[in-house]
């Protein structure tokens, strides 16, 4: 008798999304007793995640708590209470659990032990067969139906079937790399339930700029580097780190974080200017000296040729061109003022910002799902009862670092567990 109860108190939970988010909310649905099927677009489940970390899948960052915020670049207080719930330190304890190791590498990133983000989405689904969550690949949802402000069900797109329960957890994702299936559906659902979205953009993304030369600069990794981005006369930007010439522009960590900060200043009149300071362990001064003792070593040479103890071979031309000296001339007789001009060439070589790449190269999408209408402390909707977002779709992002996969861990605990 007791059984059949308990079959009775057990609610039908849609979870739309297999991606990140999707997953874990369904499968702590599913533990704590929900009957929960997963509903899928495409073949099969996780295929952002499998790209995520160049196919390493940073999973989290093992920093502290205070940390963990400063990298939450839009509404870090709505997250306080999903991450209070299910901190960084439980989602590595969780894939432990699940049997996959971790190991935690610079930056306090981690990763699987093995490398490999497949080794992450088959955990996963492994629990959620164990959990016996349903699983339905090639559903693509096409409305989520309400009654009297509350959740009725659900209208596939391919048969218009309609499937009916007791709550949805729409983990759909955001705009960025559309090719895995993150296309905006659930920007779309919101929108329809009466939720507001805020403006979009593509973020943690490479950035254009104007200077044709940095094609033959392409390809060229430099380890620590300081980037400096202005608008006018207001620093916006300023960091030191990895970086990355491209055929367009530039990339690399240090120019990822930096394209979140720059997104309110896009469409301003003023020209944004990226400085970068390739030499940022010596003061003018110093690099001044250094480049004094070269010259010294190489006086008899031509300037082109002086150059190779300082930069790699692929820069010397560039910033031979960029310091406007004779590449012909001879060291010794290089003034005072040209060489002063080469030390300013590499503590601030400038390039014109343009524009960011698209959402085909974008690691996240900026904005989304308006926080002040969902519950922070269950992810409901405050406009329709029994409709719960969680992860990209909502207007929360944080810059590289395994800080955006912990908000979806977060925010899909919290859901699945709410529910």
């Amino acid at each position: 008798m007791s059984m059949v109860k308990g079959l009775e108190d057990m609610k039908k939970v849609y979870v739309v999304g297999g991606g990140a988010s999707g997953m874990l909310a369904a499968i702590i649905a599913a533990k704590n007793g929900q009957k929960v099927e997963l509903l899928e677009k495409n073949e099969k489940l996780g295929k952002k995640l499998f790209i995520t970390g160049k196919g390493r899948c940073n999973l989290t960052n093992a920093c502290d708590r205070e940390t963990f915020f400063e990298q939450v670049v839009s509404n870090p207080k709505f997250m306080f209470r999903a991450f209070h719930t299910f901190s960084n330190y439980d989602t590595m304890l969780f894939f432990e659990e699940l049997g996959l190791p971790i190991k935690t590498e610079r930056g306090n990133r981690v990763f699987p032990e093995s490398d490999k983000s497949s080794d992450v989405i088959t955990v996963l689904k492994k629990e959620l067969e164990r959990l016996e969550v349903s699983i339905r690949y090639h559903s693509e949802v096409s409305q989520i139906i309400v009654k009297d402000g509350c959740f009725h069900g659900i209208k596939l797109k391919n048969n218009s079937e309609v499937l009916t329960g007791d709550a949805v957890i729409i983990a759909t994702g955001g705009l960025s790399y559309p090719l895995t299936g993150s296309t905006g559906d659930g920007y779309t659902f919101a929108k329809s339930l009466g939720h507001t979205v805020t403006k979009l953009h593509p973020s943690l993304v490479p950035i254009h700029v104007k200077e044709s030369y940095v094609k033959d600069l392409m390809g060229l990794s430099l380890k620590n580097v300081e980037v400096v981005i202005t608008s006018g006369a207001k620093q916006i930007y300023r960091d030191f780190g990895e970086f990355l010439f491209t055929h367009f522009g530039v990339s690399g960590p240090v120019i990822l974080r930096a394209s979140s900060y720059i997104i309110p200043y896009l469409n301003n009149k003023e020209d944004l200017i990226l400085s970068i300071d390739l030499k940022p362990a010596l003061s003018m001064e110093q690099l001044d000296t250094r480049i004094l003792r070269d010259f010294e070593e190489f006086k008899n040479k031509q300037f082109k040729n002086s150059l190779d103890h300082l930069l790699p071979n692929k820069l010397i031309d560039v910033i031979i061109r960029l310091s406007l000296i004779d590449p012909e001339k001879k060291v010794n007789s290089i003034t005072k003022e040209e060489r002063l001009r080469l030390v300013d060439t590499l503590k601030h070589m400038t390039l014109h910002i343009l524009r960011l790449s698209d959402y085909n190269q974008a690691v996240i999408t900026k904005g989304g799902i308006n926080v002040k209408e969902i519950d922070p402390s269950t992810m409901e909707s405050k406009l329709v009862k029994s409709v719960y977002f969680t992860g990209e779709v909502l207007d929360l992002d944080a810059l590289t670092g395994g800080f955006n996969l912990q908000i979806a861990w977060s925010t899909a605990y919290l859901a699945g567990s709410s529910v």
